[in-house]
């Protein structure tokens, strides 16, 4: 890290300590040449990957497009907030483990319906009825039927 003051390669570590709720790492440096003082902060950059849509298009990830669509599943539904937003941080870790730069939007959709499964049945064929295109009413009574089914 270079000195702040007088641009110096070399500083020394003197105190580290957790930050944020562990998110972070300060640190307190001292050049080895000038001998003055400064604190840095440290903190893991987690790229998420983007999204590659059905018809090619790429766009950034938007937790907030992710957020409205679980919501609106779950709208009237007897799932706390804190539950919903548990679920959308399982899914983003599940995309940056992943190590990808870009998802298929599949993908993401497969996520949200698994997590919405696991939440509120209803919510979960609410979201499967738009996501998989249902046409007709056999579509909602097989996908049901599969709720049934233990897997």
């Amino acid at each position: 890290m270079y000195c702040p003051f007088c641009r110096a390669p070399d500083t020394k570590v003197i105190d580290s300590r957790l930050v944020g709720e562990g998110e972070q790492v300060r640190r307190r440096r001292e050049c080895v040449v000038c001998s003055e003082r400064f604190t840095t902060f440290e903190s893991a950059e987690l790229v998420t990957p983007r999204v590659v849509k059905s018809n090619g298009n790429r766009e950034p990830f938007d937790d907030n497009k992710l957020r409205r669509s679980m919501m609106h599943a779950l709208q009237k539904r007897p799932v706390s907030t804190e539950q919903v937003e548990s679920a959308i941080q399982h899914i983003m870790h599940t995309l940056r483990a992943m190590g990808e730069r870009e998802v298929k939007s599949r993908l993401i959709g497969e996520l949200v319906m698994s997590a919405l499964r696991q939440l509120d049945q209803v919510a979960y064929v609410r979201f499967a009825s738009v996501y998989l295109d249902f046409q007709a009413v056999d579509e909602f009574k097989a996908e049901i039927d599969k709720l049934n089914i233990p897997q």
